[in-house]
């Protein structure tokens, strides 16, 4: 029983190769609200399970480490932002299993578990907003967008940054409590979650040069296509805000 709910659990803190299983439910769960709900919901679902298996057994965690790096790198090459929101939500969810029972963030790990996975929210319905309004969110073919959807461009990029565990986010703070309360005095472990913290920067990066920066899309240009309007731009930035907010309060891991 105690088997059957740890492999139940790698489902939904997604490690290789059950990590499918989550990929292929997002990518044909079709509406961008129904993709924000899976990723706040996906990962507490694994948390409850983890919990129920009892401590993760030393191979496990290193399984997750190494799902964690595999798909922090495989996003570096991806060009479509859907799909690379949920490669980096599994990246980030596999190191869900570091806050397991006895560690300093078990007692907050679901509240870690939803700052990592509120911001790749917002980045499924600002995907959804793009797909709606030019057909697609490849880098390349929609590059540009700070100087057609300046809007837009600014929400976007402030996503990016915060689901890549940068500064006042929330997956930033957790991956600062994992380096000094979880793992210190085991450097290999520190030297995999510092490399894969910054492929996700490098992957980040990356959509951002695709999308944001550069010469605008001619199509874009021609058909004169609405920025996103100002009361949702501000409903994004509040949300946003509020993650910083919440990044902060969870220093508190960091004693």
């Amino acid at each position: 029983m105690a088997l059957a709910t740890l492999l139940l659990a790698a489902v939904f803190l997604p490690l290789f190769p059950l990590s499918a299983v989550f990929n292929a439910v997002f990518e044909r769960a079709g509406h961008s609200a129904l993709r924000a709900g899976l990723l706040l919901i996906w990962p507490q679902i694994g948390l409850i399970l983890a919990r129920a298996a009892g401590p993760p057994p030393d191979w496990l965690l290193v399984l997750a480490l190494a799902t964690a790096l595999l798909y922090a790198f495989r996003a570096i090459a991806l060009r479509e932002l859907g799909q690379w929101t949920g490669f980096l939500a599994t990246s980030l969810w596999a190191l869900l299993w570091l806050t397991g029972p006895g560690d300093t963030l078990a007692g907050t790990a679901h509240l870690h578990a939803l700052g990592m996975s509120a911001p790749l929210a917002l980045l499924a319905l600002l995907t959804g907003w793009l797909e709606a309004r030019l057909g697609a969110a490849y880098t390349g073919l929609n590059a540009g967008l700070a100087q057609t959807l300046p809007r837009f461009a600014g929400v976007l990029v402030v996503a990016l940054l915060a689901s890549a565990a940068l500064p006042l986010f929330p997956a930033f703070f957790t991956m600062l409590a994992l380096l000094l309360t979880s793992v210190p005095g085991m450097p290999a472990i520190s030297l995999v979650l510092l490399i894969t913290w910054l492929l996700w920067t490098w992957a980040g990066a990356r959509m951002i040069q695709g999308l944001v920066v550069g010469p605008a899309d001619p199509d874009t240009v021609e058909f004169r296509v609405a920025d996103l309007g100002q009361g949702a731009a501000w409903a994004y930035a509040a949300v946003l805000a509020a993650l910083a907010v919440g990044g902060l309060l969870l220093t508190g891991d960091l004693a």
